[in-house]
C-alpha cells in the first residue's frame, strides 16, 4: 500500500460513519410536541415574550439606581434588593469575577459594579465570594483599569474624581449636524444614552447614597492618584482625542452658564420626547436609568409624570428567576420573539387553536408605526414611515431587522389585513438601504468609524453600520415579496453580502454569536434571491458549516469569538446555533446531506422541558466584546422551525427553501 493511500485510509476511519435518514414520523411528533409548547406560550392577546438575560451590570446598575436616588426604604425595594443580590452571587464565575456571558472569563467591569452592588445590599467586604471578587479585581488592576461606564458610575458615588470619566460637554446637544460630532452620527442607543447622560455629566451630582458605602478597597492606589485610560484603542487617531479632552476639560470654567442652560434644556427636551411611555427612553434600561437620574438630579419632584414614568419603566424590566431570585433585563423583547415564533408556527403547520395567526398579526399590526418620523429621519428625511420596533413601543426607533422578519412572516401567512403594513414597511426598508449596498439596524449610513476613537467610546459600539446578518435579512423579505436580482436594490445589497463574505467562508454576526449566525442568514438570503447554489460562496458557506460541526451532531460557538485570537471557539453545542446551521445548509440546498442528518439527531437527542430546548450557553449579542444576550426565547422557536423545515422539505417534491427565513 502506497503512503498516500494510507493516509487516505486513515482519513476515512476518523470519518465518523454516515448517519442514518431521520425516522420522519419522530421528527414529526417532536414538532407537534413542540409547536404545542410555543402555542402554549402565547399570550392572550396574541404576541410572545420570554425573558431576555444580561450579565451582571445590568442588575447591579438596577441597585446603584435606587440607592443613587435614595430610595431604597419602600417596601417594594426591600423585598427585591435581597433577590437581585441572591442572582448576582449565583451567577458570579468560579475565579471570583463576574463573566459577560455564562462560562466566560471574569470582566473587569462588570465584577466591579456587581461587588459594588452587592455591597450596596448589604453584603460583608470579608466573606468569602466578596473577598475572592476582590482579589480578583485588584489582580487586574482594581476599579481604575474599569471602562468608562463603569468609571462614570463611581464618579456619581463619589468613589472616583471627575477626571476619571472623559469629558463630555453638554452643549454637544447644540451643535450643527455638519460637526463632526453630532448626535446624528451615533447610534440610537448611544444618543439615548448620552443625552440624560450629559446632564449628569454637567451637573455631577452626588448619590445619596443613604448608607454611605464606599468601595476603596477596590483601587490599587488611592483614586485621587490613580491614572485612568483615555485611549482604549491606542491609536494615534485616540491619543489626538484624547488631546482634546485635556484642552476640554480645561475650558471648562470658561464655557457660558447661559449656553450649558440651554444645552440641558435641549437634552431633556430630547428625552421627553422619546420616553415611550410605560416602555421607557428607548426602550431600553441605560438609557431609562440615565434618565431617571437626570430628572432626580434637576430637581424633579418625586410624583412628576415624566420622572413617575420612567421609574416605572424601570420596574417593568424586573423579572422573577424563582422565589428567591431577581433579575433585571436590559430590555423587552416582544416584537422579535412574537415574529419569531410565527414563522416557527408557519413551518410547523396549522396550529391547535386555529386564531393563534390572527390574534399574532392583529396584535403586531397594532404596533406597526405609521406616524412618527424617528431619528432614521435625520438620514433619510425622505422616507415614508413603516416599520415594527424591538420593543413593544418605541416608536422614534423601528429597526430594519424585525421589520423584515415581521413582513416575511404576515407576507408567507397571506394576511390580507396585513397587505398595507407589508407595503409601507417594504417602501421604508428599501428607503434605509445604505450607500455600500447593506443595511444598519436604526439608522442609514451611520459608519462614521473614526468616533469610535474618542475617549467616552472605549465600548467600541457607538455606532451602527451596515452588517452582514441584518442586510441579509432586508434582502430576504424584498426576494420573497417578489423583488429580482434585477432590482437596483436587491442587486446593490447582494453585491454588499458576496464582499462581506470572510475568507473561510462564513459571514460574521453582528446580533448573534456569531458566523454561524451570519452564515445562516446570508445563506438564507442567497437561496430567496435565486442565487446559484452551486455557486463558489454558497459552497464555500456549506464546506465552513460542515468544519463547524460537533462531534456530537450540534454546533456551538462561544461569545468569545468575537476576539480575533479566539474566532474558533466553542464549550458546547446549542439548540439554538444547531437550528440556524441547519436552516442555512437548508437554505444551500442540502437537505439530504450528512451533516442535516446529524444535526437532525441532535436536536431529537437534546434535553428539553415542557417549554423549550435546554440551552444554558448564551447566542445572542448586544455589543461584540463588551455586552452579551441570552434570549430565552431562541431555544423555543429555533429548533421547531428547524425541524419543522426539514420534515417539510423530505415530504415535498421541490427541495429548495421557498421562503426568506
Amino acid at each position: 500500500m502506497t503512503r498516500s493511500n494510507a493516509i487516505r485510509d486513515e482519513r476515512a476511519l476518523a470519518r465518523p460513519a454516515e448517519a442514518e435518514l431521520p425516522d420522519l414520523q419522530a421528527v414529526d411528533q417532536l414538532v407537534d410536541e413542540m409547536s404545542q409548547a410555543l402555542l402554549a406560550q402565547q399570550r392572550p392577546d396574541g404576541h410572545w415574550l420570554y425573558e431576555l438575560e444580561a450579565d451582571a451590570t445590568i442588575p447591579a446598575e438596577y441597585i446603584f439606581l435606587q440607592h443613587f436616588l435614595g430610595s431604597i426604604e419602600s417596601a417594594a425595594y426591600r423585598d427585591v434588593e435581597p433577590k437581585i443580590a441572591n442572582h448576582l452571587r449565583a451567577i458570579q464565575g468560579h475565579d471570583g469575577g463576574w463573566p459577560l456571558f455564562h462560562a466566560g472569563d471574569m470582566d473587569l467591569s462588570a465584577s466591579v459594579k456587581a461587588y459594588f452592588a452587592l455591597k450596596l445590599a448589604g453584603d460583608d467586604p470579608d466573606a468569602p465570594h466578596m473577598a475572592k471578587a476582590r482579589a480578583a479585581i485588584l489582580a487586574q488592576g482594581g476599579a481604575a483599569q474599569s471602562n468608562v461606564f463603569t468609571r462614570i458610575a463611581l464618579a456619581l458615588f463619589g468613589e472616583v474624581p471627575w477626571r476619571a470619566v472623559p469629558e463630555m460637554p453638554v452643549e454637544i446637544m447644540l451643535l450643527p449636524r455638519w460637526f463632526p460630532f453630532h448626535l446624528s452620527k451615533v447610534s440610537y442607543w448611544s444618543r439615548t444614552v448620552i443625552a440624560p447622560l450629559l446632564i449628569l455629566m454637567d451637573l455631577k451630582p452626588k448619590a445619596v447614597n443613604p448608607l454611605k458605602v464606599s468601595i476603596g478597597e477596590l483601587f490599587v492606589q488611592p483614586p485621587e492618584r490613580a491614572q485612568y485610560p483615555m485611549n482604549a484603542t491606542g491609536s494615534p487617531l485616540g491619543a489626538i482625542f484624547a488631546g482634546i479632552d485635556r484642552v476640554l476639560r480645561l475650558s471648562d470654567p470658561l464655557r457660558p452658564r447661559a449656553q450649558r442652560r440651554k444645552a440641558i434644556n435641549a437634552a431633556i427636551d430630547f428625552v421627553k420626547e422619546r420616553l415611550n411611555g410605560e416602555d421607557g427612553l428607548g426602550g431600553i434600561f441605560p438609557a431609562m436609568a440615565n434618565a431617571a437620574m437626570a430628572f432626580h438630579a434637576l430637581g424633579y419632584d418625586w410624583d412628576e409624570p415624566n420622572y413617575r414614568m420612567t421609574r416605572e419603566a424601570i420596574d417593568r424590566l424586573l423579572i422573577a428567576r424563582n422565589g428567591e431570585r431577581v433579575t433585571c433585563q436590559p430590555c423587552l423583547s416582544p416584537i422579535w420573539d412574537t415574529c419569531l415564533a410565527a414563522h416557527a408556527m408557519l413551518e410547523a403547520g396549522e396550529p391547535g387553536d386555529s386564531d393563534s395567526f390572527d390574534r399574532a398579526f392583529n396584535w403586531l399590526l397594532e404596533r406597526e408605526i405609521k406616524e412618527v418620523r424617528g431619528d432614521w429621519a435625520w438620514r433619510r428625511p425622505n422616507a415614508p414611515t413603516g416599520g415594527w420596533p424591538f420593543q413593544y413601543q418605541n416608536a422614534h426607533y423601528p429597526d430594519v431587522d424585525d421589520t423584515a422578519v415581521v413582513v416575511m412572516a404576515m407576507d408567507r401567512a397571506k394576511s390580507e389585513a396585513s397587505e398595507g403594513a407589508v407595503s409601507r414597511a417594504a417602501d421604508w426598508i428599501i428607503a434605509m438601504q445604505s450607500k455600500n449596498g447593506g443595511w444598519g439596524s436604526f439608522d442609514a449610513d451611520n459608519a462614521f468609524d473614526y468616533l469610535n476613537h474618542i475617549p467616552f467610546a472605549d465600548h467600541g459600539a457607538l455606532l451602527d453600520p451596515p452588517t452582514a446578518d441584518v442586510s441579509a435579512r432586508c434582502l430576504s423579505m424584498l426576494a420573497q415579496l417578489g423583488y429580482g436580482r434585477d432590482n437596483t436594490v436587491v442587486r446593490r445589497g447582494l453585491d454588499y453580502l458576496l464582499r462581506e463574505q470572510e475568507a473561510d467562508g462564513s459571514w460574521y454576526g453582528r446580533w448573534g454569536v456569531n458566523y454561524v449566525y451570519g452564515t445562516w442568514s446570508v445563506l438564507s438570503a442567497l437561496n430567496a434571491c435565486g442565487e446559484d447554489l452551486s455557486s463558489t460562496p454558497v459552497r464555500r458557506a456549506v464546506a465552513w458549516l460542515e468544519s463547524r460541526q460537533r462531534e456530537d451532531g450540534g454546533w456551538g460557538e462561544d461569545c468569545a469569538t468575537y476576539w480575533a485570537a479566539r474566532r474558533y471557539e466553542a464549550k458546547a453545542s446549542t439548540a439554538a446555533q444547531t437550528a440556524w446551521a441547519l436552516l442555512g445548509l437548508m437554505a444551500a440546498g442540502e437537505v439530504d446531506s450528512d451533516a442535516v442528518r446529524r444535526g437532525i439527531a441532535f436536536l431529537q437527542n437534546c434535553p428539553r422541558d415542557e417549554k423549550r430546548w435546554l440551552d444554558t450557553h448564551w447566542t445572542g449579542t448586544g455589543f461584540p466584546r463588551v455586552f452579551y444576550l441570552h434570549y430565552h426565547g431562541y431555544s423555543a422557536y429555533f429548533p421547531l422551525m428547524a425541524l419543522a423545515r426539514y420534515r417539510n422539505l423530505m415530504r415535498a417534491n421541490e427541495r429548495r427553501v421557498a421562503f426568506g427565513m
